[in-house]
Parts: structure tokens; sequence; C-alpha cells
């Protein structure tokens, strides 16, 4: 025995990549992530944070936030189910249902966790899963955990999705197997807006139940902010559940999900992330239901939230950039990608020339990122890429200098 273990060389607890590889090991920011933005002491324009309404520097949410801290301090000290559950709790499930539109809307403490969690919920090992090949990763942690079969389809390209289902369905007992459908509004990994008409079709024709993330479609898409099934004008009972996050449109924390009262409710008693994780603190609470209220209020940030999307988009498409990238997403998504149009790169020496190019902009003033990815977890690894968000501050003169100075960084770079 003692010689065995004087043979046995533990493995180490993390992975000994390199601080170099990480994105952004060398910014620090100072202050708040508004639309401008200090890093490193320099002030830059920030394309790089989902501050698309530029609630992070809106004072009525600020002062709801600070007279919730007065009045249920800092935290919530326990899970809902355990003296965790306040009244401000209660009034933002409340008011996330009925803007939804929903029967009712459970919430969670952290974005993460609520698509992983409603996924373990409902989906256990004998169903069969068909979900989509770009989808987030907290999507694939939840497929994961719930042991289901998993089917991924081609991106976005519901006839991809018919295809498989037929080919499982002719070599399958389908006796007592559930089949579940798993996507995205907006892509976050694309960019791109999910083809929800065609996949409804796709569920009702073949029995299939259908979750959509909404991460970032959720008071982004449709006249009134209420996501891909508004944007679409698709009947919400076609869905059986629609999970989103505060962490996007609204600029707080927290997850939610929202459904009839019969499914929801079994994620009081089933999901992980709400049974045993300390409930949303109040205060990000309140900041999500100030936020809210500023969408209802102003529905005019959503026209105008289109509006700047469309314009970045198409200043892209145009400019000399095109030369050196292809530009991902939907022109009328927030969210952006930029690859470099140099297929035959390796993956890290892609990953190189786009975090110098990422360096060179921040040097001078302009605030983005490199999409980030565990790559040794992934599915699927997404394809090296710039990420750009829009906000409604962004203004054409800006966009155009995002443009000339990524033009800059293309020369510096010798792409």
């Amino acid at each position: 025995m003692e010689q065995k273990i004087k043979l046995w060389t533990p493995k180490p607890l993390v992975n000994t990549t390199s601080l170099s590889a990480l994105p952004m090991e060398n910014y620090i920011i100072d202050g708040k992530t508004e639309h401008y933005i200090t890093i490193n002491d320099r002030l830059c324009i920030n394309f790089a944070t989902h501050n698309y309404f530029n609630f992070m520097s809106n004072k009525s949410i600020e002062n709801n936030v600070v007279d919730a801290v007065n009045k249920y301090g800092i935290g919530s000290c326990g899970p809902r189910a355990f003296y965790g559950t306040f009244d401000i709790h209660i009034e933002l499930e409340e008011k996330i249902a009925k803007f939804m539109e929903m029967e009712e809307a459970v919430i969670y403490s952290y974005g993460f966790s609520t698509v992983t969690s409603a996924i373990q919920a409902y989906i256990k090992s004998r169903d069969i899963v068909y979900v989509d090949e770009e989808v987030n990763f907290a999507i694939q942690k939840g497929l994961q955990s719930s042991k289901a079969e998993l089917v991924y389809f081609k991106h976005n390209c519901p006839e991809d999705l018919e295809r498989l289902i037929l080919e499982k369905n002719a070599t399958m007992r389908r006796r007592n197997r559930r089949a579940f459908l798993i996507v995205e509004g907006i892509y976050m990994n694309t960019g791109n807006i999910c083809n929800l008409p065609k996949l409804i079709d796709i569920r009702i024709k073949h029995k299939i139940r259908i979750f959509i993330d909404e991460t970032i479609s959720f008071g982004i898409l449709g006249e009134k902010g209420r996501g891909i099934t508004e944007h679409f004008n698709i009947p919400k009972d076609e869905v059986d559940l629609i999970i989103g996050s505060l962490e996007t449109a609204l600029s707080s924390v927290g997850g939610f999900c929202v459904g009839s009262t019969f499914v929801v409710e079994h994620q009081r008693l089933s999901g992980l992330g709400y049974c045993f994780s300390a409930s949303l603190p109040p205060l990000l609470s309140a900041a999500a239901i100030k936020a809210l209220d500023e969408i209802e209020k102003h529905p005019e940030m959503l026209s105008k939230l289109r509006e700047r999307s469309i314009s970045l988009h198409k200043s892209l498409r145009k400019s000399q950039l095109m030369k050196h990238f292809t530009l991902g997403s939907d022109e009328s998504s927030p969210l952006k990608h930029l690859y470099l149009i140099d297929n035959s790169l390796l993956h890290s020496e892609q990953q190189q020339i786009l975090k110098k190019i990422v360096d060179y902009c921040i040097s001078k003033g302009v605030a983005i990122t490199t999409a980030a990815y565990l790559s040794d977890r992934e599915y699927k690894i997404p394809t090296p890429s710039i990420r750009l968000l829009t906000s409604i501050k962004t203004t054409d003169e800006e966009i155009d200098v995002l443009i000339d100075t990524l033009l800059q960084a293309v020369t510096v770079s010798n792409i």
C-alpha cells in the first residue's frame, strides 16, 4: 500500500492555463459600466456590455435601490422556502408575469442557474431533447445534468431539425418517452434571431414540448419588449416554458421563468437553483422592478435600440472591415459577432489576433471584447469572434469611431 501511495500522482486542482490566455486579464475597470467606461484609467466608449437602455446610470433606478437597502438590508440570507422570501420578490414575480402576459413567474438569484435548474426540473434521463448546436453554455450544463438523450441540429435550421425527428421516430419507440425542443430567442453565441414560426409548426406536428431561453431577447424583441413570441406574433400558449434573464436588458442580477401556474409551481419544489440557493437580494429585485417600469412607460426605447442596432449593422456591412471580417447576427439584434474572414487560421491563432485587436482598441478609447468560452467543455467550440453590443445612447459618430479604430487595429495586427 505504501508503495502505491508513493507512485500516486494527484491531478492538479485547476487547469494549467496560462494567465496570458485569458481575454481580459490586464484590464481593471474603475466605476460603473455605463455608456462610457474607465479601463486602466482610460475613458472608453462602451461596446462591450449589455447596458442596452443605459439603466446603469439611471438615477430613478439607483434611488429605488437605495430605498430597498434602507428597508431590507443587503441580502436575504436564505433560500425562498426558508425565510428568504420578501414581499418585493413576490412583487417582481407578479410584475414579470403580467408583463409577459403569462399566468405565473418564478425568479432565481443567478441568471446562469435559471435555465440550468429549469431544464433539470422537467427533463429526465429517459427523455429525448432536440437542441440547437449553438445554444449557450448554461443550457448545455442543464442538459448534461439531466442525462437525457441529446440530439443537436444545425444552427437555426428547422429543416435539419425535422429530418432528425423523423429519423429518431423511425428507429425508436416513443412510448412513455417525452420529447423536448430547446432554443434561444436571440442566440448569445451568434446574435441570430430564432426561426420560431417554423419551429412551432414542427412542435405541433410532432407533439414536442418547447423551451425558449430569452436571456438576450427579453426586453429587446417585440413592440413592447415581450420577446420572441411577440416579435413573431405567436400565442404564448404555444410555448411550454419561457426562461429569461434580469442581467441583460434590465441591468440587474438573476433570472426568471414564466408559464402556466401548473408548470411554474413545479419549479418551486424541483428547481435546484430556487430551492437551495439564497434568494435574490431585495435591492436587485428593486432594480429589476424599476427597470421594467421604465420599459413599460417608455416603449420608444425599444424602437430606438432597434434603430441603433440596425445602424451599427449596416455601417459595419458597408465599411472596409468586411475585407477582413464576416459579420454575424441579425441586423435588429443589439448583439453582434465579428469573425475573421481567413478560415485557414488555427483556432488559437484567431484568438491571438482578435485579442491584439481588442487590446489596441481599448488603448485608443474603444471598449470591445472577444467572446469568451470554456473551449474544453463546449459541445461545439464557437468560432472565435469579437463581440459588439450597442445601446440607445450609441451615436453614428461613435459607430464611425469604432469602425475607424478597428481598421487601425487590423493594420497594426497585420491581418
